[in-house]
Formats: C-alpha cells, sequence, structure tokens
C-alpha cells in the first residue's frame, strides 16, 4: 500500500507540477488556445489562473517533499486535500460549462488525490500517529 501511495503521489506531483507551471508561466491567451480543453480559462482572470497554478505548484511540491524529507509528512495529505478542493473545482466549472466529457479526467485526479488523502491521512500507511 505504502508503495501504491508514494507512486501516485509522485504522479500527480509531476502533472500538477507540469500543469501548475504552464499556468504561472503561459498567458491567458496562450492557455486557452493550446486546447479544446483549457476553454474554462475564458471564465476567470488572468491573475485567477496564476493563483490556481501556483495552488498546484505548492501541492505537487507538498505531495512528495515533506515525506521525503520526513519533514512534517503530515503536510501530505493536506496537499492532497488542496488538490482535492482545485479539482472539484474543476469539476463543477466543467458542469457550468457543458463541458462533460472533458470532465473525465477532473475526476480521476480528484479520486487519485483522494485515495493520497485517506491514505496518508487515516488509511493503513497514514502519516498521523
Amino acid at each position: 500500500m505504502n508503495l501504491a501511495l508514494w507512486i501516485v503521489a509522485g504522479v500527480l506531483a509531476a502533472a500538477y507540477l507540469f500543469s501548475g507551471g504552464g499556468k504561472l508561466l503561459l498567458t491567458k491567451e496562450k492557455i486557452i488556445s493550446m486546447s479544446a480543453s483549457a476553454g474554462w480559462a475564458e471564465d476567470f482572470s488572468a491573475g485567477s489562473i496564476k493563483t490556481i497554478g501556483a495552488l498546484e505548484v505548492l501541492a505537487a511540491v507538498g505531495l512528495v517533499l515533506p515525506a521525503a524529507l520526513d519533514i512534517a509528512p503530515v503536510l501530505v495529505p493536506l496537499a492532497a486535500l488542496g488538490l482535492m478542493m482545485i479539482m472539484a473545482g474543476a469539476a463543477l466549472t466543467r458542469i457550468r460549462r457543458h463541458e462533460l466529457k472533458y470532465m473525465a479526467a477532473d475526476l480521476v485526479y480528484l479520486a487519485l488525490a483522494t485515495f493520497v488523502a485517506w491514505g496518508r491521512l487515516i488509511g493503513p500507511e497514514s502519516f498521523v500517529r
């Protein structure tokens, strides 16, 4: 179970580091033009997109670094809970925009973050003692 949690946390960290970094580095217009699934950005200000990107990068770091360094590993499930909130918001945005076919990926990320939060917070591999 511990190995599965590390793998899922690592995959999520890589995905959110890439995604969040893109939101931080690219302009709103560039994000919108990159893919059909990025239409959500039309509904947000450039500052909001940068904030979402920063939160994703912080969560990516929080999924791996505290446990790897064994410094405040309780931050891992908190980072996963933060990602759960981000992805719940993403799913709600998809519903509001009637983009249900793109929502599947959001729900997968939500489920993976939920697995990490559960496993590290209250599951058998909990960091909370």
